[in-house]
């Protein structure tokens, strides 16, 4: 197959006609653009292809001779200290991982032989772009890293809460960080990627389209860690105790539900509380509201992934819940918050490669490169090779070897030998290895050339994007139109703003339409290259968070404004109501010390007015006295409070008291169905149920929120 750059993400238009020429500067290209420097290696040596690593055959696995990728990861990995490069703002627990069905038919991997077994589990969260000081609910990727402790040694699901990623190959990982951090020149901006550098990169890589529908949608600022999905992103191998092999792709699906924020709320919830998702995953846990999720299984076989309109090995790719159904084996439960948050979740060092017999890698060469490349990391953030002795990451099953010595080295061999094969016997000649218990890799066939090239089964940019985008409901469809609209608004270069609308026309001729009158583009763009004819997919509605939401409002939270004079016997039934939902209830007041009910009782409040709003709450009450609402109607922040959840499109209960407050905010009390009058303790149930839907999105068009 001939060597193409279009199979690599760029046209010939977008590289422009090349030539070589020699000065005292060094070698130059003559492009399109005028002259540029060659790209070389850090030993000089200049680079032929930057954008496919050296590989086995056209899907072969990634080969260790390809001394440019080394570098360039190797440098990349070294960029930082002490923080990760990228998910550096993160937050764990401490859970178990517990087997619902023996899978030995599947895999013989230790921790799926016994139904009911509880493997302890750690498991952390994190935004990608932005540094550790960074804001929880920047629009990002929320990476979603489980470590199971196996009896059989540490198994590391390194995913994210988006099933596809970016890129295809590794070798590309560099230039995306780089292209989504803060432009080197200026330092900002932090943990966005509203600007030039980043839409340029992704402009002129097609693969990236996929990627480009998930991070533009509501996932990308999910409510809370607890309600979002998380995956495993490459397709492995699980592998049973007879050597028969199986592609399994992995999928997290939370128990509650998923659900994602409004960006107007976003960027109010940032201001009001920036560590709102970490104090959200704490409070759950320290209540005993233990966040839960069920890991699912796609499995196939090697009949479906050569049948499979896409490749099986491309991180750009999903494959439909309607073709290959989700299996749920097993639930995952995190029920204690760390001891200390440095020893724990920063130093926790978690690895693709970290296997355990049972599962196995495939080809994918994103996944290859992400296993070389983590633990390069390690030994850069945590400065030694003995990061493995940290707590943390140590197995809790027996482990010996004979490695020795080095900074913070807490364990070595006992006995005379530090070495094998030796002769010596018992304890002095140490460990041996086992061919019946050890791990062995899946014997797969591999025959090519070597060659940096792409497969054509990878050239397929736009047809899932379509698929993506046509499979949300119109309200997650304008979402995704007005991020983009808000994202590119952000980029100065008009260029860039058009490049990425040409893209947009390969996807949905809608959205391309919406963006470009949002952006008021004065010439609409031809549609991009494609490398190959957009499909129209069949729908999937496993893509939708609306139309995937929970049927009930356990784990989310009520905040009820209340004020000297609130009726006691209101406030308790709606306590009540809230408790039988499995949900929660935040008390806000003028004042912190609280308020006098009605019937002379104390309250304590949770919250003074100003530093609880209505963003972080999922539903609002406005339990308050006529003088009560007569005062907060003269304050901005209680206005606020009102005007905010309803442009949120969230349901707000209120007494007929609370009403010169509403007035005052804009918000009439027969508005719509999500503004419900509370008379009695026994309204507050219905509220309650209400409140299950979690918004009222017909709000939307008159509130121009989304």
């Amino acid at each position: 197959m001939a060597k193409t750059k279009q199979a690599a993400g760029l046209t010939a238009a977008q590289l422009g006609e090349q030539k070589i020429s020699r000065g005292t500067g060094g070698e130059t290209h003559q492009t399109a653009g005028g002259d540029v420097p060659v790209l070389t290696t850090q030993q000089g040596t200049p680079v032929a292809d930057d954008q496919n690593s050296l590989r086995a055959g056209q899907r072969g696995p990634t080969l260790m001779e390809d001394t440019h990728f080394r570098e360039k990861i190797f440098h990349f990995d070294h960029e930082r200290i002490p923080e990760r490069v990228v998910h550096a703002r993160g937050y764990g627990a401490h859970g178990f991982f517990e087997p619902y069905e023996s899978l030995a038919d599947i895999t013989k991997a230790d921790l799926f032989q016994r139904p009911g077994e509880k493997v302890p589990a750690f498991v952390r969260f994190s935004t990608v772009a932005g540094s550790k000081g960074s804001a929880d609910l920047a629009r990002d990727v929320r990476g979603f890293a489980v470590k199971l402790y196996t009896q059989e040694g540490n198994w590391d699901i390194v995913g994210n809460n988006i099933p596809v990623f970016f890129i295809q190959d590794a070798i590309k990982f560099p230039d995306l960080i780089h292209a989504a951090k803060p432009e080197p020149d200026r330092g900002f901006p932090q943990a966005q990627t509203a600007h030039d550098n980043f839409w340029d990169f992704i402009s002129l890589t097609p693969e990236s389209m996929n990627m480009v529908m998930w991070i533009m949608s509501d996932r990308t600022i999910p409510r809370s860690l607890r309600f979002m999905e998380g995956f495993g992103v490459h397709t492995f191998r699980m592998v049973n105790a007879k050597g028969k092999s199986t592609f399994v792709k992995f999928h997290w699906k939370p128990k509650l539900g998923m659900q994602s924020v409004v960006w107007n709320e976003a960027l109010k919830v940032n201001g009001a509380d920036p560590d709102f998702h970490r104090r959200d995953l704490w409070d759950a846990i320290q209540a005993g509201d233990f966040p839960e999720w069920e890991l699912g299984l796609q499995l196939f076989d090697e009949d479906f992934a050569n049948s499979f309109d896409f490749d099986v090995l491309d991180a750009t790719k999903i494959i439909p819940e309607e073709l290959v159904p989700v299996r749920r084996v097993g639930r995952l439960v995190l029920n204690r918050c760390v001891d200390n948050f440095f020893a724990e979740t920063e130093q926790v060092a978690f690895m693709t490669q970290n296997i355990v017999p049972g599962i196995d890698f495939t080809n994918d060469p994103l996944l290859q490169g992400r296993n070389f490349s983590y633990l390069d990391t390690q030994l850069k953030r945590l400065g030694s090779t003995n990061f493995t002795h940290l707590p943390i990451n140590a197995p809790k099953c027996p482990f010996h070897h004979f490695q020795q010595d080095g900074h913070m080295a807490f364990h070595n061999p006992k006995g005379r030998a530090n070495y094998e094969p030796n002769s010596w016997g018992g304890e002095q000649g140490g460990p041996r290895e086992s061919p019946e218990k050890g791990f062995a890799s899946y014997p797969e066939e591999m025959d090519g050339p070597k060659l940096r090239i792409r497969a054509e089964s990878f050239a397929d940019h736009y047809s899932q994007a379509r698929q993506f985008y046509r499979s949300q409901t119109e309200v997650e469809q304008a979402h995704i139109a007005s991020a983009l609209i808000f994202e590119l608004s952000k980029v100065e270069t008009l260029a860039i703003r058009a490049r990425m609308v040409a893209h947009l026309l390969n996807i949905d001729d809608a959205l391309a339409n919406a963006v470009a009158e949002g952006l008021r583009l004065r010439e609409m763009p031809k549609p991009a290259d494609a490398a190959q004819p957009t499909k129209d997919l069949e729908k999937s509605s496993a893509l939708s968070i609306l139309l995937n939401g929970p049927d009930s409002f356990k784990g989310r939270k009520i905040g009820a404004l209340i004020s000297d004079g609130v009726d006691a016997a209101l406030l308790k039934g709606l306590e009540k109501a809230v408790e039988a939902e499995g949900a929660m209830l935040t008390l806000v007041a003028p004042m912190v010390g609280g308020v006098e009910a009605s019937d002379g009782s104390w309250i304590v409040a949770d919250e003074k007015i100003d530093g609880g709003p209505s963003v972080v709450f999922d539903a609002v009450a406005l339990l308050l006295s006529a003088e009560g609402a007569e005062l907060l109607a003269e304050e901005s922040t209680a206005r606020d409070f009102v005007a905010d959840a309803f442009a949120h499109q969230k349901f707000i209960a209120h007494t007929a008291e609370a009403l010169p407050l509403m007035e005052k905010a804009g918000v009439k009390p027969d508005a719509d169905e999500g503004v419900i009058a509370l008379s009695v303790a026994k309204d507050t149930a219905g509220f309650v149920e209400a409140c299950r839907k979690l918004r009222l999105w017909t709000r939307g068009p008159r509130v121009k929120q989304v």
